[in-house]
């Protein structure tokens, strides 16, 4: 999402949702700066470079509008936020990415070693601010999406550099890679607000997947100042997705590529225009977009204010790649 569709969305739930994200990165800058000069320097940066706290906003969100302003609902914001941050060092750890969102990772500034025990920080302090909460459901909840974090992560190593990974397992690595937290963060919410968590909650999955979609069409269409990463990052790294699955369908030479020989940004560039040429990427966004509606039609009876912030946050998510 844009930063004026975060803001319309955050205009649209009202004084009592503006209050909850400004609590949540308050709550998230005191722990940044809670465990050591050198920890608390890299986790900060993680945390200040975190995007446009979607998740987070999600968890508000998800409670109702208003947003009931209870501490328990901040915990759960801040928690999805620090296991997203998690992921993302991670990530970069096992890619040996340089950037994210156009600045060094922590990897590049500070090794593997730093990085690791970076994300290992940012995932204990989300489970510790969560279970102070006192909820053993919202422990569960966030406890089941690390574990399907985990194995998509494992699922995307397995399937590196595979030629016949198909849609069906690329959408489920999709799933299992983005789509859970999304999911978590509105079950979360929907706890604290006490009422459609398992509605509310396959309307974030749907939604998470769709991201994942477009971020995968993003990384083929580029261009590397709006993705702050090298055009074809995921060719680089061996990621088959959905772009490429499609276009490998109508391009006999892309159906015999060998993923092991694109090693240069240069020859992924050249790889995406052909996989662009195919028709590929507007296929892709036809199937994200889809997901997108699916999850507005299928929310559930929500008072008019309630369902139109959280349309606007499907909305957002395509928007930023229109």
């Amino acid at each position: 999402m844009s930063g004026a569709s975060v803001q319309a969305v955050v205009a649209a739930g009202g004084a009592e949702v503006s209050r909850l994200m400004d609590r949540v990165e308050q709550r998230m800058a005191q722990l940044a700066a809670s465990h050591g000069a050198l920890l608390a320097r890299h986790a900060g940066e993680t945390i200040t470079a975190g995007g446009k706290r979607l998740r987070p906003l999600l968890v508000c969100l998800a409670a109702g509008v208003p947003a009931p302003e209870r501490e328990g609902l901040v915990r759960a914001a801040v928690a999805v936020e620090l296991i997203h941050g998690a992921t993302l060092v991670h990530d970069d750890v096992l890619d040996g990415a340089s950037l994210r969102r156009g600045r060094p990772t922590v990897v590049a500034a500070a090794g593997r070693g730093l990085a690791t025990a970076t994300g290992d920080l940012l995932f204990s302090r989300a489970f510790a601010e969560l279970a102070a909460g006192g909820s053993v459901q919202a422990v569960r909840v966030l406890s089941r999406a690390s574990s399907e974090l985990a194995t998509g992560e494992l699922m995307q190593r397995a399937d590196a550099w595979r030629a016949g990974v198909g849609i069906e397992r690329y959408l489920e690595r999709c799933r299992l890679k983005t789509a859970v937290l999304f999911k978590a963060a509105c079950e979360l919410g929907a706890l604290e607000g006490g009422d459609w968590v398992g509605a509310l909650g396959e309307f974030g999955e749907r939604i998470g997947v769709a991201f994942q979609i477009l971020d995968d069409v993003l990384d083929v269409s580029g261009p590397p100042e709006r993705t702050g990463k090298p055009r074809g990052a995921d060719l680089l790294d061996g990621t088959v997705t959905l772009p490429l699955i499609l276009a490998r369908g109508s391009d006999q030479e892309l159906a015999a590529l060998d993923l092991r020989t694109v090693r240069t940004p240069e020859l992924a560039a050249g790889v995406c225009e052909r996989i662009a040429a195919t028709g590929a990427l507007t296929a892709a966004k036809q199937r994200a977009l889809e997901l997108v509606r699916e999850a507005k039609l299928a929310l559930p009876e929500l008072g008019d204010r309630h369902r139109a912030a959280l349309e606007l946050v499907a909305d957002g998510v395509v928007e930023r790649y229109a």
